[in-house]
């Protein structure tokens, strides 16, 4: 199995090419469509940098796979399926995700919440192929109920659950998040696999100007992450990580990357004008009256 990692440094995302390079089956994990927040507009740098590496490496790529619905950068899922044929995957909780944010964006009443977007919603504990790559789905909600790592061979794509051994974990504090299930998820699911198990991360923040980094071992996450060691008590993890999501501020492209990603990266449909609009909600974290006046 190879693996290729790809940075968007805007959104400090790391998506994953893994291929088996005898057969040329393969995967990408959690692609980024680029997104200018000023001028509202799209672009395809990323995944065409992307592109031209599957095509150069001369791949067949079997499945897109989600680790979640992201909060900080858009998905290009559907424009790798219309490059490549290749369905999208999710965690099947991505149902609770989707039911949440309809009603947080007031999206339209035939938006479906059954998952129906995404062309195959997965298990925990199953596993399915791509072609010659066999893929386990490990469900690690906490950041998110629907977040799930995938486990291929000897590595695990991690997504936002955990992150560099030294660095940390991900944030719980959005909508049915939980720093209990995200306790739950990494001490008692991730760090009970094989202490050399590789694992590859969904963001790299470069702490205190260090060069990229993308890749541990669960015993180096087990002995040293700053947040959750092997010897860290639930109480003492949860104490702190609602502590610290308390002072964090929402991701910088929360709206206009979670109503895209609960519908499995479509961008929204054009209006009868043919402009597309994304809905933003205003004020939903400081509620105020209709002056703009915090309420009391």
């Amino acid at each position: 199995m190879e693996i290729r990692a790809f940075f968007d440094e805007p959104t400090y995302t790391l998506t994953y090419l893994v291929w088996d390079p005898k057969t040329k089956d393969a995967v990408v994990i959690d692609p980024v469509l680029d997104y200018d927040p000023l001028a509202s507009q799209t672009s395809t740098a990323s995944t065409d940098e992307l592109g031209a590496a599957i095509d150069e490496l001369g791949l067949k790529l079997r499945w897109v796979l989600e680790t979640h619905a992201h909060a900080d950068h858009l998905s290009s899922s559907q424009l790798l399926k219309d490059r490549y044929g290749a369905p999208v995957a999710i965690g099947e909780r991505i149902t609770e995700v989707q039911k949440t944010f309809k009603h947080i964006f007031d999206l339209p009443e035939d938006f479906a919440i059954d998952g129906s977007q995404f062309d195959r919603l997965l298990k925990d504990g199953e596993t399915f192929e791509a072609g010659s790559l066999k893929i386990d789905v490990i469900a690690t909600p906490g950041h998110t109920p629907a977040c799930v790592t995938y486990k291929i061979e000897d590595a695990l794509f991690t997504g936002d659950a955990l992150f560099m051994d030294d660095y940390g974990t991900g944030r719980c504090d959005f909508p049915r998040g939980s720093a209990e299930q995200l306790y739950e998820s990494i001490h008692g699911r991730l760090y009970q696999q094989p202490d050399a198990t590789r694992v590859f991360v969904g963001h790299d923040y470069l702490p205190d100007g260090r060069e990229l980094a993308y890749e541990t071992t669960i015993a180096k996450s087990k002995a040293n992450n700053p947040q959750l060691r092997a010897d860290t008590s639930r109480e003492q993890f949860v104490e702190f990580r609602e502590k610290r999501d308390a002072t964090l501020a929402p991701p910088r492209l929360i709206f206009q990357s979670v109503q895209v990603n609960v519908d499995a990266g479509h961008i929204p449909k054009p209006h009868a004008n043919e402009i597309r609009y994304l809905r933003l909600p205003l004020n939903l974290f400081g509620p105020t009256d209709d002056l703009g006046v915090p309420r009391s």
